[in-house]
């Protein structure tokens, strides 16, 4: 026997796939918009309603949604408790419902034009990230923050090319400087301090945490600021994209320059929706 939902049920499930299916807003309660998109995720992990370049479009946004909840002020906890209630729902609700298939359909249709996109951009309180799911006939960003040191540009991101690995990359091009000899990224440790740091710069030194670049070469032009001839491009151990995707989107993270007469130089930027940005790219390139 074919189990249903009452109309009342299906007339709020409707309200959540609209919700859902729409942009972040500001006018929108940014909880209730990670509400409804885990509900959503939570009922295709479990039905298969939607082919793999949505759901990654669906995850994207669900990770937009709860930056913007925990810019609003929301916490992990509280977000935590959000996705649980979500999930329950979609666990008592039946994949053969009628109004289910309706929510796939809508879904469907709203997140289709994603998997046609090929640049975004995730706006932050100071800072954005630029994707991009460009075909790439030479090494260019995929994922991008602009920050600087001083007179020096500096990107931070994942680059595309022959290599689709999201490997974090710090790109500099010094303005009448030495040259450092080594780079790394500095970040809170949530081992030691599981809190966020909301505060516009770094924790504590003792609550820091810094990955060091595993390599450096010289710069492709595809990833040098515009007016920029020559550049450094540290590369990172493939863990620290995970690292910063983890972070809540207030805090900040750093490139640390070290020169061999110990001095240090600083670039910050701001994690933000890194981990929303990442799983946009997760829908392969255009």
């Amino acid at each position: 026997m074919r189990i249903g939902l009452s109309p009342r049920g299906a007339s709020r499930l409707i309200a959540v796939v609209l919700a859902a299916a729409a942009p972040v807003a500001a006018q929108a309660a940014p909880q209730d918009r990670y509400y409804e998109r885990s509900f959503v995720l939570a009922a295709n992990q479990r039905c298969g309603l939607f082919q793999p370049q949505v759901s990654a479009a669906l995850n994207a946004a669900a990770w937009q949604a709860r930056g913007a909840a925990l810019r609003a002020g929301a916490n992990d906890r509280e977000l935590a408790d959000t996705a649980r209630r979500a999930r329950a729902r979609a666990a008592s609700t039946p994949c053969d419902s009628g109004d289910l298939k309706l929510v796939g359909g809508r879904v469907q249709h709203a997140f289709a034009g994603w998997s046609r996109t090929a640049r975004m951009t995730f706006p932050g309180d100071r800072s954005d990230w630029i994707a991009n799911r460009g075909a790439y006939a030479r090494p260019t960003w995929r994922l991008m923050q602009e920050s600087s040191v001083g007179a020096s540009p500096v990107r931070l991101g994942v680059v595309g090319g022959m290599d689709r690995a999201d490997v974090m990359t710090a790109v500099v091009s010094w303005h009448g400087r030495p040259r450092p000899t080594g780079a790394r990224l500095v970040m809170r440790d949530a081992s030691v301090a599981p809190q966020p740091w909301l505060a516009r710069d770094l924790p504590p030194e003792v609550q820091r945490k810094a990955v060091w670049a595993s390599s450096v070469v010289a710069a492709e032009t595809g990833l040098l600021p515009q007016g920029r001839e020559a550049g450094q491009a540290w590369r990172f151990p493939a863990a620290a994209a995970d690292a910063i995707g983890r972070l809540d989107p207030r805090e900040a993270v750093a490139v640390e320059f070290v020169f061999r007469d110990g001095s240090v130089a600083r670039s910050v930027f701001e994690a933000g929706d890194f981990a929303a940005g990442r799983a946009f790219l997760a829908m392969g390139p255009v």
